[in-house]
């Protein structure tokens, strides 16, 4: 191996790495829910995500979908 062919293997890693924190970082400012500013009293419990009668998902905003999720109450 020649210090060309290093060279130009650890550039490539590199801006692969570059590129999936900088992809990483847009999608948790672009698709994270707001965080709430409100002063309420809450109990900690935020609804889960489920599965409604007709096989719809409920509280769940991503576009990927949790396996395993229980049945709407």
């Amino acid at each position: 191996m020649k210090l060309s062919d290093l060279a130009k293997g650890s550039s490539v890693l590199l801006g692969v790495i570059v590129a999936g924190y900088v992809s990483t970082s847009y999608v948790d400012q672009r698709f994270a829910t707001p965080v709430r500013t409100t002063s309420a009293p809450t109990n900690g419990l935020e609804p889960s995500a489920c599965v409604d009668e007709d096989g719809s998902w409920k509280n769940w905003p991503w576009p990927n979908v949790p396996a395993l999720s229980p049945k709407c109450r």
